[in-house]
């Protein structure tokens, strides 16, 4: 019954995004990506509005005929889901200049406005919110909130090339779901999972880009996952990892560390369209 929420989501999704991505086109709602093709943007506002849509009908199965549809966290995924999506949202229409933890605290500092430092400030506000009241402990509940805001961030560094938020997402599941053997962490973040892998598809075949909006929800769900599978020991491990891909990204190239790596340049290259 868990994987209804999944499943609602996705079918919507489907049905949804072709004419909202036709209506982003039509509206003038594009931007250029790394090629200069002008293409819908930002499509990770269809993937939250495939999942808001599914809770339309969801909800009521949930409270009023009381079946079991949703994991006990689902609610606190969706404030921090829906909360790092509008942020996204945020920097996708208002955003530009500078780059990177020291450009936008320099911005800050020099008293102009950073949506990228706004991004970062709110998000760990959400973080703080969403993750109270679940009695871990100190230790744990600091360890998650620092998993979870910086999983966020590290979904917006990859986001440079189509579809890798999306395969990014596909193997963190993937990892985390035959690692623990738990496919619970999955189910609670499905309702917005499915339609940001519906977008994704349309993302990586250069249809659509998802911005900063589908690159913060899908981190914040990489996140989530993150959360509700790994010990305690399992998130000090995961922080650290975290911390040492974002201060790399800080002063080097994602991208450039990509296509210079074999495997992960085909991975990377997996599905996009090829151009002579």
């Amino acid at each position: 019954m868990q994987a209804l929420p999944s499943l609602v989501a996705l079918a919507v999704t489907l049905a949804l995004a072709p004419s909202a991505l036709r209506a982003f086109a039509a509206g003038g709602h594009t931007r250029p990506n790394y090629r200069g093709v002008e293409l819908p943007f930002p499509a990770g506002v269809p993937v939250v509005a495939g999942a808001l849509v599914a809770l339309v009908a969801l909800a009521p199965l949930s409270e009023l005929a009381g079946l079991d549809v949703f994991r006990p966290e689902a609610a606190a995924v969706a404030v921090y889901a829906l909360g790092v999506a509008f942020l996204g949202l945020v920097d996708d229409l208002l955003g530009g200049e500078p780059r990177g933890w020291r450009g936008h605290g320099a911005a800050v500092l020099g008293g102009g406005f950073s949506t990228g430092a706004l991004k970062a400030v709110g998000a760990l506000g959400l973080a703080l919110y969403a993750l109270a009241g679940r009695g871990d402990g100190d230790a744990r509940y600091a360890l998650s909130v620092a998993v979870l805001v910086l999983a966020t961030n590290l979904f917006n560094l990859l986001d440079l090339r189509p579809g890798r938020v999306a395969k990014a997402l596909v193997a963190l599941t993937a990892a985390v779901a035959l690692g623990a053997w738990d496919w619970r962490p999955a189910a609670a973040v499905g309702v917005f999972a499915a339609p940001l892998l519906v977008l994704g598809g349309h993302d990586l075949r250069e249809r659509a880009m998802l911005g900063d909006t589908g690159a913060n929800l899908a981190g914040g769900l990489a996140g989530w996952m993150l959360v509700l599978a790994l010990s305690t020991v399992g998130l000090a491990i995961a922080l650290a990892a975290l911390v040492v891909i974002t201060l790399y990204a800080e002063f080097r190239s994602l991208s450039t560390l990509i296509e210079r790596t074999p495997l992960l340049r085909q991975l990377d290259s997996l599905g996009r369209p090829t151009h002579a």
